[in-house]
């Protein structure tokens, strides 16, 4: 018997925005990157894959298959209950654990050998789309089983995860950014405000790293956010990169990392090659976006008395006073920012941009209306 199932790639997957993706991996491989919109239902959680991938190398394939049938088959109705509820698919009731015992019952060899990728297909219009690693038995086994169970649209993702991760790289590394232009000025201006106005005004202009890699891009610049692995980052951005971008590409300055986020090597000619635009605003305004943005969510003021002493370790002994720390426990917020800015920040920054000229300088202390002004200039024919 040879059983093969219908498969899309990732590149046709992501022009089917009713799909829906199932990610077997286990709970920390989903963790590190996935499938944009994906739901992990794990076949194995990452002890039990673990286990399993070590008899695989140190004793055999079959003995590893064994331990993963018995795991399979104790936690079988989770699994079904779990690609239930991601996909509003209802199966019948049925004897789940006698259709393992069935389906695994010949071992590892025989298994592997009947159930068979087919090759691209056509894809349903609203496909239930499993995946794994790259294709192999663990989605292969669930897909066989789900279709027998009457999930008719259930289709393998062609490669796996791996497959996607190929495409996310592809699709980067064939990246040719329109003209560029970069939004630059000391830290506090604002510089993400504007950023952002930007995109409610015209989404097609930007890209947003700093909220694509959950980070500001400086020591204190995961204060709030949830950072991000480096294999997501690019994958949010071949998520935007797949969505229209406009005859400019609007984008802040960032370093080469942003937290500890790579910028893709396309992307970040673009932004070194880009126009400068010069945001600026007073010390006030600066003070007060500095503190707002670090103190805004729940929790933050507990993580940034955390992350304080580092930032405090790398400035001069003489401009710390009674000690960052004990200035914020004090609520002496606006103080605290004001010696970030002069004596950490703003030193940091103008290293930075030594030599660099700015081809247009905008007042950000209305974010709006400096959103609308750099629109209106980048727009302007050249």
């Amino acid at each position: 018997m040879r059983i093969e199932f219908p498969t899309i790639t990732a590149r046709a997957l992501a022009e089917h925005p009713r799909a829906r993706v199932v990610d077997l991996r286990s709970p920390a491989e989903f963790a590190e990157d996935h499938v944009p919109g994906a739901v992990n239902v794990p076949l194995f959680d990452d002890v039990q894959r673990a286990l399993v991938g070590t008899l695989y190398v140190q004793d055999s394939p079959e003995s590893a298959f064994q331990a993963a049938r018995a795991i399979v088959r104790g936690r079988i109705r989770e699994l079904v209950s779990g690609i239930s509820a991601a996909t509003g698919w209802r199966p019948a009731e049925d004897d789940f654990e006698t259709r393992v015992d069935a389906l695994t019952g010949e071992g590892f060899e025989r298994m592997s050998s009947f159930l068979v990728a087919a090759g691209e297909t056509a894809a349903p219009p609203d496909p239930v789309v499993l995946h794994c690693w790259r294709g192999g038995l663990r989605s292969r086994s669930v897909l066989y089983f789900v279709r027998e169970l009457g999930l008719g649209r259930a289709t393998l993702l062609e490669g796996g995860y791996k497959g996607y991760r190929a495409d996310v790289m592809r699709r980067l590394a064939a990246f040719e950014a329109p003209p560029t232009f970069v939004l630059r000025g000391l830290t506090g201006v604002g510089k993400t405000l504007v950023l952002r106005e930007i995109e409610r005004l015209a989404p097609e202009l930007v890209i947003d790293l700093e909220a694509l890699a959950g980070h500001r891009s400086s020591l204190l610049g995961m204060v709030g956010l949830e950072p991000c692995s480096q294999k997501t980052f690019e994958s949010r951005i071949a998520a935007r990169l797949r969505q229209p971008l406009g005859r400019v590409l609007i984008v802040e300055g960032e370093s080469r990392k942003v937290g500890d986020a790579i910028v893709p090597p396309k992307l970040w000619a673009a932004m070194e090659s880009g126009v400068s635009i010069e945001l600026v605003a007073d010390v006030a305004r600066r003070v007060e976006v500095l503190a707002t943005d670090y103190l805004a969510s729940p929790g933050a003021r507990d993580e940034l008395r955390r992350q304080l002493p580092l930032v405090e370790a790398r400035m001069p002994k003489a401009h710390v006073g009674p000690g960052l720390v004990a200035l914020l426990d004090a609520g002496r917020t606006d103080e605290l920012v004001r010696i970030l800015l002069e004596h950490y920040y703003d030193p940091l920054y103008r290293h930075s941009e030594k030599g660099r000229s700015y081809a247009e300088r905008i007042d950000a202390t209305d974010p709006r209306a400096a959103a609308v002004a750099c629109v209106e200039w980048c727009m302007l024919p050249r």
